[in-house]
């Protein structure tokens, strides 16, 4: 530090030019035209050049762990039964219905036993049979709540399960 330079002082709103350094005390005057002693380490150079030439690495931003029990996602279960299985015209409309009905409940089984909280059910609109029995199934279920996708739940071909 030499006179004529500008210094801030350290914790406090204070800058000025100095005018004179005596071994480790700095005198200065602020821009009012008031002097002020400081020892050299509670002052700062005021110097704009010292801190233009600095470049700025953007360090990657670390990725928040979620687990897999708290996805943001709901699991889907597609009812439709040419997701069932791999022939389904090797099946009756009976055994189809059976195998829709064992697939929900092995899937509501699942949720459970994994903790997940919501399971969304696609039935499909169709002639309203699969979307009877997946609606028995729920309403004989405990600790759920239930509700269709669409405000006319005969138009929207999917139910959303929040299980308590």
């Amino acid at each position: 530090m030499k006179i004529g330079d500008k210094v801030s002082v350290v914790d406090e709103d204070l800058s000025g030019i100095i005018t004179s350094v005596n071994g480790n005390i700095v005198v200065f005057k602020d821009e009012y035209g008031f002097t002020y002693q400081y020892p050299k380490e509670k002052l700062v150079p005021k110097n704009a050049d010292l801190y233009e030439n600095i470049r700025v690495i953007k360090k990657a931003e670390p990725k928040k762990v979620v687990s897999k029990k708290h996805q943001k996602n709901h699991m889907v279960l597609d009812l439709h039964f040419d997701h069932l299985v791999k022939n389904p015209s090797d099946y009756d409309s009976f055994e189809r219905l059976f195998i829709q009905k064992a697939k929900l409940t092995e899937v509501l089984d699942f949720c459970r036993k994994h903790h997940l909280k919501k399971l969304e059910i696609v039935h499909g609109i169709g002639d309203g049979t699969l979307q009877r029995m997946v609606m028995d199934v729920l309403e004989s279920q405990t600790d759920i709540d239930f509700y269709n996708k669409e405000i006319l739940h005969h138009q929207s071909g999917a139910v959303m399960i929040e299980f308590h």
